[in-house]
């Protein structure tokens, strides 16, 4: 049961091993990446330029603003091509913001299109990666041909014109100072060495340039962090509403077709009775009768508990601890509970809810496909180490089980099989929850889910 976790991760440019680096493809991608990166950089920077200034030069006319607007949004267009960039010559897959959602209306459009973030921190980026193109290109550049022509100077020295020294000797070759010329083969032995050492030293000059350039990638023409989480809160809501809708349903199912045939089968079973005392039949045919509507009756009311218990538990109003205890006792297989400090912590009643049916899930999980003998269940309040500040708290449970292991989170199928840890990790989502699942084939498998509680306290 492997799960992702949405997150963050800064994007490195992966080096090739240092003995083969000016040799290997990647550094030649790079290479030319710098190449075309100092070819579009003045044509970026005029149109980031020109879209200040006719922003800024129409805004007295407020209408022309639509027309500056629309060539901000342009600046879309140079971000999508700098991450195409970035990935078919340095390897970085930069994600893609979100679209834009156009707004109805006059001044709300207008300011949908002159405050699009986007837009702007991709201006940002085209103005940024001016320099560090030119500076990249040149060092770059720089470095190649001085490791080419050191190591090739004994070639081509000797087209080199005489030049004379201070003594008044005549030299051919590359000079250092007045009179330190490089026509020896010794000396033409270090120069060689030299631009051996620079050639090695180019590819690793060359990535510090093209990190930045995926470093600024990353930041200025991805998603934002606050985009990246109201996405997934969407996607949480829509899981939520769905799942929801899954599950009034299966209760409408199991309405009609099980409580609802039972009454109906309990209602006939007291007609037969009545039918039976009006013709002054047999007692005993009369109370075996009454008996199978007295059975019936108890079934369906059975029913409906079970029903009433898959809806919201009635033990979670005794706290998740109990809650645990209770799902535990009436598992397929030996469940072990460990909590620890549940009872006195103040948990919201979203997040009681959202942790004793991760649990459930996880522990029908062990039991359908892990062939699993038993399941440790470990709950308790820890640090929150998210960095959220050194007062955060979280509710974490591991759910350990000693199964075939192997198990990962996927896109469920055509048929909806696999869909399970992906739907938990949606739904946890909605609080800040995390999913984490280390699941080596052979097992263990490991499940650890994370709640925050200082943010789910606060929504």
């Amino acid at each position: 049961m492997t799960a992702t976790m949405t997150s963050t991760t800064t994007p490195a440019v992966a080096g090739p091993p240092f003995l083969l680096a000016p040799f290997d493809r990647r550094t030649w991608r790079a290479y030319g990446y710098l190449w075309v990166a100092v070819l579009v950089a003045p044509f970026a920077l005029a149109y980031a330029l020109f879209t200040l200034a006719l922003t800024a030069g129409i805004a007295v006319t407020v209408v022309g603003l639509f027309v500056a607007g629309g060539v901000l949004l342009g600046t879309r267009g140079w971000g999508s091509m700098y991450r195409r960039m970035a990935r078919r010559l340095l390897g970085v897959d930069v994600a893609a913001p979100f679209p834009r959602s156009p707004r109805r209306g006059f001044w709300r459009r207008l300011g949908s299109m002159l405050g699009d973030a986007t837009a702007w921190r991709a201006l940002l980026y085209m103005v940024v990666t001016f320099p560090l193109a030119l500076v990249g290109f040149v060092v770059s550049t720089v470095l190649l041909a001085v490791a080419a022509g050191s190591m090739t100077h004994w070639l081509w020295s000797q087209w080199l014109p005489l030049q004379r020294a201070s003594d008044g000797t005549l030299h051919r070759g590359a000079s250092f100072g007045t009179d330190w010329f490089v026509d020896t083969p010794s000396r033409q032995l270090m120069l060689m060495a030299a631009g051996v050492i620079l050639l090695y030293l180019w590819p690793q000059v060359q990535r510090i340039f093209v990190t930045l350039f995926a470093l600024l990638a990353a930041s200025l023409l991805g998603p934002t962090r606050a985009s990246m989480r109201v996405a997934d809160v969407e996607r949480a809501r829509a899981v939520t509403v769905e799942d929801a809708d899954a599950r009034l349903r299966r209760i409408e199912r199991d309405l009609h077709d099980g409580t609802q045939a039972h009454l109906v089968a309990v209602a006939m079973q007291i007609g037969e009775a009545r039918e039976l005392v009006r013709d002054g039949a047999d007692p005993a045919e009369l109370a075996a009768v009454l008996e199978t509507a007295h059975s019936s009756t108890k079934d369906t009311l059975a029913e409906l508990r079970e029903l009433a218990r898959g809806i919201r538990p009635p033990a979670l109003d005794a706290g998740l601890s109990v809650a645990l205890e209770t799902l535990a006792a009436r598992a397929a297989l030996p469940v072990r509970v460990h909590a620890v400090g549940l009872d006195s912590a103040d948990l919201p009643a979203s997040v009681t809810a959202i942790s004793y049916f991760a649990v459930a899930e996880l522990v029908a999980n062990a039991t359908r496909h892990a062939s699993a003998s038993g399941v440790d269940v470990v709950a308790g309040i820890e640090p929150l180490a998210e960095g959220r500040g050194p007062a955060g708290r979280a509710l974490v449970l591991r759910v350990h089980d000693d199964g075939v292991g192997g198990a990962r989170v996927r896109a469920p199928d055509s048929s909806g099989r696999g869909s399970g840890l992906a739907g938990l990790t949606d739904r946890l989502s909605g609080v800040d929850g995390t999913l984490r699942v280390v699941s080596p084939a052979g097992g263990p498998t490991v499940v650890t889910v994370t709640i925050p509680l200082n943010l789910s306290d606060g929504q």
